[in-house]
């Protein structure tokens, strides 16, 4: 008897589009969707080893549409790829995300640490107050449900980072500067297709404000790896 296939998880069900046959020319659309959504730091090198597994495996555009669900369309559009189903999967994506983004995310420490990472929903404002501390906000991967976001901040001696990626536009027009430093660094250009504005306002004492690229390790540094916003702008 021979051996049965590995079950695949039953995510989406098939639709009369998405029942249809993938071609290898499918797939491997969706193999270098995947590949670009890895290099801009959306998916974990293991996250991309299973999905190249699946995608190469696929036999539908049901089970293609399940791999790009939590991309951005934009990024796939871009590529080429049009999987049926695909468009319609990250719709209802997005909308379960705006359903549970807040409205108003407060972050306030004397000389504590605070931190969003990985993919956390990103509200509509921010008011963040550091004295002798530091918060670090990490929009890599981070749900964006709003074209808009605006922060209200107040920094004494601490600091504020913004790590950014490409198609994210940081004001700090607003911000007044006493003894601190405010900088933002977006090295990508002013061609890359704007996804997030930042409208930062408020006050900066004698600490700093920050908004720049993840900076690679040491180890990607000696290796010459280029930077992940440099594999997309």
């Amino acid at each position: 008897m021979a051996d049965s296939e590995p079950a695949r998880p039953a995510i989406v069900p098939a639709t009369d589009s998405g029942s249809l046959r993938a071609s290898h020319a499918d797939r491997d659309q969706v193999v270098d969707a995947l590949q670009a959504a890895a290099g801009d730091g959306r998916l974990t090198p293991e996250e991309l080893d299973e999905r190249l597994d699946l995608a190469l495996n696929a036999k539908t555009y049901a089970e293609l549409a399940v791999l790009l669900g939590d991309l951005p369309v934009a990024g796939s559009a871009a590529l080429g790829v049009t999987v049926p189903g695909a468009a319609a999967l990250a719709a209802r994506t997005a909308a379960a995300a705006a359903a549970n983004r807040k409205d108003l995310v407060t972050m306030h420490y004397t000389s504590g640490h605070g931190e969003r990472r990985g993919r956390w929903i990103v509200p509509s404002r921010m008011d963040l107050e550091v004295r002798s501390g530091h918060i670090k906000l990490d929009f890599t991967e981070a749900v964006i449900t709003e074209p808009v976001l605006r922060i209200g901040a107040k920094v004494s001696s601490g600091q504020i980072v913004l790590l950014t990626r490409p198609g994210i536009v940081v004001d700090t027009d607003n911000v007044s500067v006493r003894s601190g430093q405010v900088k933002v660094r977006a090295p990508w250009g002013d061609d890359v297709p704007v996804v997030l504005r930042i409208d930062l306002s408020g006050t900066c004492g004698s600490g700093s404000i920050v908004a720049r690229p993840p900076r690679r390790s040491f180890w990607q540094w000696l290796r010459r790896t280029p930077p992940r916003w440099a594999l997309t702008a």
